[in-house]
């Protein structure tokens, strides 16, 4: 059960929200603070104000239930309103529990996607160029924008990195339990024998930090700069436009040569860095409070397996929840994508209310 008194304080936070807003003597940023709080309220406070209800209104229905005065066909037309009641109820308290859970406050922000070919050589920078491409219609199917940051090719169009930007609505809350190894089983074109072969890809996903979330001192870089190399090797352009930016408080490195000015390499670089300095940070923060509690969910740590995308079988498994799903080609489209997010969301959540 949840206490009651928590339900209460939702109602109440709402109506002063709603009176508040009403003021014209809010500033600009706080009215938008505001907002957004009340919008978040606004999807739970029905069934907010039907849970402190529930119980007079059962007791109203039990009422009718066992008056000897009641006739037959008003007690069966309370009974079957009591049933209606405690299902519903039941699905509420579900709802309400899942909204008091902790707040992950990077759920609601912009993305960083890193992609990187893992063991197997070409198969895997294919496998690699494959799993971004489905990243891509994922982000085509729900409106967002995509990025590309930085990318490294390979040969036959497989990929050894990619690194991209995706910006729209709760974009890390979705797709932050993709971090981590992807293995692949598959016959390569190049295979005469048609021998399933394995290899994998790392994928990291990064809540995107804003300035206001990380404030990085000029101090802690140190910034080298060299010039750009193509395949093989070869200079790409006789300026020394690219830019190595190392994070001497955590030891971050991170390099940037996709452009031909120095200034935007050195601005794409802060981005990422700004990123991967807030994860750091997030994931400190995490390992101490769940120093306890051990998630089968997982840490997003990039050394762990999480997903097999089996092609002669045409399955993919997530290996954290024991899902299979057996319409991979429908997968990589990036169709039923949401059908995995939503179990994997659900184990997590059910972790987290059996850890509070």
């Amino acid at each position: 059960m949840i206490p009651l008194e928590k339900v209460k304080n939702i109602i109440e936070k709402h109506s002063n929200l709603e009176l508040n807003l009403s003021s014209s003597n809010i500033d600009k940023k706080k009215f938008a603070e505001m907002s957004k709080e009340y919008s978040d309220l606004n999807e739970i406070i029905a069934d907010a104000k039907f849970y402190t209800n529930f119980d007079f209104e059962k007791k109203e229905l039990e009422k009718i239930i066992n008056d000897k005065s009641s006739d037959k066909e008003m007690i069966e037309l309370a009974n079957n309103e009591l049933s209606e009641l405690l299902i519903k109820n039941e699905k509420v308290i579900k709802k309400l529990t899942v909204f008091l859970l902790p707040k992950d406050e990077a759920d609601k922000k912009n993305a960083i996607l890193e992609i990187r070919a893992g063991t197997g050589g070409l198969e895997a920078s294919l496998f690699a160029a494959d799993l971004f491409k489905m990243y891509e219609k994922i982000c085509n199917n729900k409106k967002w924008f995509l990025e590309i940051i930085s990318i490294s090719k390979s040969e036959a169009g497989g990929l050894k990195e990619v690194i991209a930007s995706i910006k729209g609505k709760n974009i890390y809350s979705t797709l932050k339990y993709e971090s981590g190894v992807h293995r692949v089983q598959r016959v390569p074109e190049t295979e005469t024998q048609g021998r399933v072969h394995t290899s994998a890809a790392t994928v990291a996903v990064l809540p995107e930090a804003e300035e206001i979330d990380v404030k990085i001192e000029e101090k802690d870089l140190r910034i080298d700069v060299f010039r750009s190399s193509g395949p093989g090797g070869q200079s790409v352009n006789t300026t020394d436009s690219a830019v190595r930016i190392t994070h001497l408080p955590t030891g971050i490195v991170v390099s940037q040569q996709d452009e031909k000015s120095q200034i935007r390499n050195k601005e794409k670089g802060l981005k990422i860095l700004r990123s991967r300095i807030y994860e750091f940070e997030r994931k400190k923060k995490e390992d101490e409070r769940s120093k306890y509690r051990k998630s089968k969910i997982g840490t997003g740590d990039r050394s762990e397996r999480i997903r097999t995308y089996n092609f002669p079988q045409g399955r993919v498994t997530d290996h954290r929840i024991n899902l299979t799903l057996h319409k991979l080609s429908e997968f990589m489209e990036g169709e039923i994508f949401d059908e995995m997010i939503e179990n994997i969301n659900l184990q997590a959540q059910e972790e987290l209310i059996n850890s509070n």
